[in-house]
């Protein structure tokens, strides 16, 4: 009963914050993705069965690759954040109907509730969560038939003898020991790391997707995510300088901790080009700059623009791996696409 109820709070207040916003669609005039002159927009639920869409193709911008095959590699990010941050602050994942679609349907290993102890920690964590589950629902409906449903995903702690995906990726950030645990639903601080290694990620994979999507309605849409997750990347980034400066942490302070996840993930992505400079460089940047008294709240380049990756190198991270392969880390299995390009890891080894 308990469940019920919380998982009927969750999708009461989606609700709400839809009809405030209505959706992307809608602002946009109301075109729907269209691949081939088809359209895709299904009738995923009442929600949006009063929309009218008119299909407004656009070109293939890469060879054998359309619109939805993108927004497909931005559902299977969505899914791993909502099921992640709707755990954590609700004790329960995404309902089943939300996961269905094309290619190997895959459960949810791990999740808990977080017992936050900070009002505003356990506020923002609520406030994310509505926003990722909208983000799955949004982009489910936009894709409607072509929506791939949820891979196998990890958001287990696991043990020390057989970690899951976060303490996996907290040893490899050199968090915790080789045979330490990492449980980011153990605590608020905990909870703050975790989210953190998700929403740098999202954000430099919206913007890397951006040049891929030809139909400016879904580019539009696609940027209204963005600034979604920028706006919770900031929020993370935020908290865990200021909780940094402030409390003493039984793992390296959270400024240490935070900034050891960015050269993690580094670590995994390869290097990238500055378009202006030529220069090669990092594409991941910690919480502070030259020491832990000055912030980093906003990791940009030398123009003051943040950073894009590659979808090859947002499954690097995801898979915890400087490889070509597909699956490993919080997608075991790899995600759902209809392109295996589309899923890969890259080579950076």
């Amino acid at each position: 009963m308990t469940d019920l109820n919380t998982k009927l709070e969750i999708f009461d207040a989606i609700a709400s914050r839809r009809n405030e916003r209505r959706n992307f669609l809608r602002f946009a005039g109301g075109s729907a993705l269209a691949i081939g002159g088809a359209t895709l927009l299904s009738a995923c639920g009442s929600d949006d069965s009063d929309l009218a869409p008119t299909p407004t193709p656009g070109p293939a911008p890469v060879a054998a690759l359309n619109d939805a095959d993108v927004l497909n590699v931005a559902l299977n990010l969505e899914y791993l954040e909502a099921q992640f941050y709707a755990f954590a602050a609700f004790g329960v994942g995404l309902n089943a109907n939300m996961l269905t679609g094309i290619g190997t349907q895959g459960a949810v290993t791990g999740g808990a509730q977080v017992p936050f102890q900070d009002s505003v920690v356990r506020e923002y964590a609520r406030e994310i969560a509505i926003d990722e589950v909208a983000h799955v629902a949004f982009l489910r409906s936009a894709l409607g038939t072509a929506a791939v449903a949820q891979p196998a995903i990890d958001i287990s702690v696991g043990t020390a003898a057989a970690p899951g995906a976060f303490t996996s990726a907290a040893r490899a950030a050199g968090v915790i020991g080789a045979t330490g645990v990492f449980n980011p639903y153990a605590d608020d601080n905990s909870f703050l790391l975790g989210a953190y290694i998700f929403e740098d990620v999202g954000v430099s994979a919206y913007k890397g997707a951006a040049p891929l999507i030809a139909n400016k309605t879904y580019l539009e849409a696609a940027a209204g995510i963005l600034a979604a997750e920028a706006y919770h990347a900031g929020l993370i980034r935020t908290i865990l300088y200021r909780k940094g400066l402030q409390t003493p942490n039984p793992m390296p302070s959270l400024i240490t901790a935070a900034n050891q996840i960015s050269d993690a993930r580094d670590s995994l992505d390869g290097t990238v080009t500055n378009s202006t400079t030529g220069v090669i460089g990092d594409d991941d940047q910690g919480i502070t700059g030259s020491d832990p008294t000055i912030s980093n709240i906003v990791p940009t380049d030398a123009n003051g623009l943040a950073y894009s990756r590659s979808v090859a190198q947002v499954h690097n991270i995801v898979y915890l791996t400087n490889t070509a392969k597909i699956g490993g880390g919080f997608f075991p299995n790899g995600t759902n696409n209809r392109l295996d390009s589309l899923r890969t890891s890259g080579a950076n080894a």
